[in-house]
């Protein structure tokens, strides 16, 4: 994603090496990109709107009261509420290879729109139609559709165009229900005080977790646990997730495999797609890199580098 920074590298000023900010405005938001050129800790940050931080480049370990501490890396996102504090530190951050982070701020106002709109149309089975995106702090490691989002708003906001502002409003709201949908899914993953414990969706969520290795799971096999016609388990997933099952799982494995890079650096990636639950490396490669945005061995690299 640093590629989308080189308008933004041209115009931008430095005026400290640590957590240098520079911000592009828009109607309903703001983007502030920090570089971070030298080795830092307790760096403190607070913002008075809610906002989703995504690393471009380098490490952060962040700090953030009511969860546990967490190295965050490119491809990464944080939603934060309002007034929330974070403690920053840098730990490999240096001048020919800086840190670099962006946090995009939301007005309330249009949340507000936009969650209003959301919980008329989209209710998770009927259970909860009263969702809100300023509650708790989500750390969002493998979400392709966030990231995805993040890029082109970063894009479209470091480059002037007529259309400027109206193609951010739209991404805007689409990145709100994005988020929307993840807070629905961590609520279903994490079981929290049980609410989704006798759902259907909850159900298929807890079988695919127990058998994520398993190589044949298949829709209809998931459609059948959730007692749904196919086509119509296929739509209340994506409708209740914002991903479609067969990516949900890939996505969940994926997970699994890096966790496996991290842990065993000596397994051959044949051996970490076969123990991820992927019948062939080819499939397991090329969902890595879509999911990902870069192959299984340069995860590989950048986690020995670290």
């Amino acid at each position: 994603m640093s590629h989308l920074l080189n308008h933004h590298k041209s115009l931008r000023k430095l005026s400290t090496l640590v957590e240098n900010r520079t911000t592009y405005n828009a109607e309903y938001a703001e983007l502030n990109i920090y570089e971070t050129h030298a080795i830092a800790e307790k760096v403190s940050l607070t913002f008075d709107f809610p906002i989703i931080a995504s690393m471009l480049t380098g490490k952060k370990v962040m700090h953030i009261d009511g969860i546990p501490s967490f190295d965050f890396f490119p491809g990464e996102s944080v939603v934060m509420p309002t007034n929330k504090e974070m403690i920053i530190d840098f730990p490999i951050a240096k001048e020919s290879d800086p840190t670099q982070c962006l946090a995009l701020g939301i007005d309330a106002t249009k949340i507000e729109e936009v969650v209003d709109n959301f919980n008329r149309i989209v209710a998770i089975e009927n259970e909860n139609k009263s969702w809100d995106l300023d509650a708790n702090t989500s750390h969002l490691i493998n979400n392709t559709a966030v990231n995805h989002l993040v890029e082109r708003l970063t894009y479209t906001f470091t480059n002037n165009s007529k259309s400027k502002d109206v193609l951010l409003d739209l991404m805007i709201q689409e990145l709100i229900v994005r988020l929307l949908q993840t807070k629905a899914k961590s609520l279903i993953l994490a079981n929290q005080d049980q609410i989704f414990n006798d759902t259907r969706i909850g159900t298929v969520i807890k079988f695919i977790k127990e058998n994520l290795t398993n190589k044949d799971i298949t829709v209809d096999q998931l459609a059948k646990k959730a007692y749904m016609s196919t086509s119509h388990f296929h739509k209340q997933f994506k409708n209740t997730l914002g991903i479609s099952p067969i990516d949900y799982i890939n996505s969940e494995k994926i997970k699994f495999s890096k966790q496996l890079i991290k842990q065993s650096k000596d397994f051959r990636m044949s051996e970490i797609a076969f123990k991820s639950g992927f019948n062939n490396t080819s499939y397991f490669n090329r969902q890595f890199k879509k999911m990902e945005l870069m192959t299984p061995q340069q995860f590989k690299n950048s986690v020995t580098k670290i």
